[in-house]
């Protein structure tokens, strides 16, 4: 089962179609209207989480069956979307989650266009981040790919290095291929590892830290590389040097334009109009909101074991108002620590691995500034910050720039990133001491005066998952658990890939194993579980 494009567990969905007998729980505790209008031809799926994981999901699932599947979305909040929010600050559309959608994933461009969404993409203005270094914003270095630059000419132009720095770095050139074979080697070495052994300490500190690191709100010395920048993984394995590796590579630039269109986009009602078409296209489907699953339970039913010859499971789903659901099929689109509390009752295992996974705690925050007080000569959309600056924030937005449609003759939006894992000093400030606290740096790091005409924090608590050395193997894990649990899917962001693209192209892959799961007429046995391909990876990109 480990290394296969799609880490599949069993179920007998098939089996329960065939013999016309369904998986069942606890009867009285069933709401009898669900019970009365479930056809027997129907298969149960209920998906707990209502983010962008679980909408897809229901989404793909609802596309490919029709009437043949009864699916229930239960969140446990009032509003969907999970960490896509959209709010209207000075007047515009301003998201306080990820504000970017990369289309370049097929997967995501074709949602965007199945959703009829396509009329209301807006591309990203260019001229792309700097790097707040030692008191001044600093251009990224050209070709730069996960904080890696993609030669020395551009990294002397940056000024980001010192020159012992730039010597170091050119070391990359004439290092034998041991140095990679000593680190890559390893079954699962960090990204620090890879980077520091070839190119020195300042690329690792001033690149790749405030852009790998920044994007998964980590740190790179702890963050597995096959997890978080499996190109960089692979050019370490089959070059010799990063830089020739690197050269070799097509060159890409976040956010600008190529023939079939820009990288990143977003909507110009924000990304909260995404949600919305979501949940406009789920006709067929029941969103409870409001209600949050408290555990799950396998209900084995007897008669078809021993019908069958082959354990036959459905779930039990007891909801914190007392109710209960019953399911064929369950997808557990929530952030793994809740997911882990979810089951842990019924599979401590599958519970332990879950809650293993570890999260950093972040926030935004958004203040709108009068134009006047915006300094006229910066250039680019925003900056990122390396964590040896010992600062706050971890990258800043100037959303006005960014996007087209957030332009304002007399407003300018500035999103500053805050917190990374291990970085908590802000947890216990108070939101107008975090804004001040802000505002200083934003005042250190572009010139901004005055006060803002408003400003907003949004905290999220345990928002970014990290993929740490040994990621890979805690999926193996993962795999062989849910195989005690047929029938029981893990979706979202805790597994192949934060970014949006990444959690839509996995929803898909959730509900196309379901399908097949469905329809398998070969095998009293069907696939499900923890539907992620190793191989089908998203290529990460910032999308906030």
């Amino acid at each position: 089962m480990k290394g296969s494009n799609y880490l599949l567990i069993r179920n007998f969905l098939f089996v329960h179609r065939r013999l016309g007998v369904r998986p069942h729980v606890t009867e009285e505790k069933v709401p009898e209207q669900a019970a009365s209008q479930l056809r027997a031809d129907q298969t149960r799926v209920t998906i707990v989480g209502a983010g962008i994981s679980g909408l897809t999901t229901a989404y793909y699932l609802q596309r490919r069956l029709g009437d043949e599947v009864q699916i229930t979305v239960v969140e446990g909040a009032e509003r969907l979307g999970g960490k896509i929010s959209t709010r209207t600050v000075a007047g515009h559309p301003l998201d306080t989650g990820p504000d970017a959608l990369m289309v370049r994933a097929p997967v995501a461009a074709a949602l965007i266009e199945d959703l009829g969404l396509a009329g209301r993409v807006v591309a990203p203005n260019g001229g792309g981040a700097r790097i707040w270094s030692r008191g001044r914003l600093r251009s990224l270095p050209e070709g730069t790919m996960f904080g890696v630059p993609g030669g020395l000419l551009p990294l002397v132009r940056s000024r980001l290095l010192s020159p012992l720095g730039l010597a170091r770095a050119a070391f990359d050139l004439v290092l034998p291929r041991s140095r990679n074979r000593a680190v890559s080697g390893q079954a699962d070495p960090s990204i620090g590892e890879l980077v520091r052994r070839r190119m020195g300490a300042q690329v690792f500190n001033r690149l790749v830290e405030p852009l790998l690191g920044g994007f998964h709100a980590g740190r790179a010395d702890l963050l597995s590389a096959q997890s978080t920048a499996p190109d960089i993984a692979t050019l370490a394995r089959t070059h010799r040097s990063l830089y020739l590796g690197m050269r070799r590579r097509p060159k890409r630039a976040a956010g600008v334009a190529t023939p079939s269109g820009p990288m990143l986009v977003t909507l110009n009602s924000g990304l909260g109009g995404l949600v919305d078409a979501l949940e406009a296209h789920l006709t067929d489907a029941t969103v409870r909101r409001g209600s949050s699953v408290t555990a799950i339970t396998p209900a084995v039913t007897p008669a078809v074991t021993r019908a069958a010859g082959v354990r036959s499971h459905g779930y039990r789903v007891d909801l914190d108002d007392g109710s209960v659901i019953g399911a064929d099929v369950v997808v557990l689109a929530t952030p793994a620590f809740a997911s882990a509390t979810i089951v842990a009752a019924a599979a401590p295992q599958l519970g332990a691995l879950l809650g293993g996974i570890e999260y950093a705690n972040v926030a935004t925050v958004v203040l709108a500034y009068p134009r006047s007080a915006f300094p006229s000569d910066l250039v680019g959309t925003g900056f990122l910050v390396p964590p040896e600056e010992g600062r706050l924030i971890v990258g800043c937005t100037w959303s006005s720039l960014k996007w087209p449609h957030l332009a304002d003759d007399n407003v300018v939006l500035v999103r500053c990133m805050v917190g990374r894992h291990g970085d908590n000093r802000w947890l216990t400030m108070k939101d107008p001491t975090l804004v001040r606290r802000v505002r200083d740096e934003v005042h250190d790091a572009m010139g901004l005066v005055g006060k803002p005409l408003e400003q907003f924090v949004q905290r999220w608590a345990h928002g970014m998952p990290q993929y740490l050395v040994g990621h890979e193997a805690r999926l193996d894990e993962l795999t062989e658990a849910l195989t005690e649990l047929p029938g029981l899917f893990l979706t979202g962001s805790a597994y192949r890939g934060v970014g949006l693209a990444s959690c839509i192209a996995d929803a898909e892959r959730t509900a196309d194993a379901i399908v097949a799961a469905r329809s398998t007429a070969s095998a009293p046995e069907c696939a499900g579980g923890l539907a992620v391909g190793r191989n089908l990876r998203v290529p990460a990109h910032r999308e906030e």
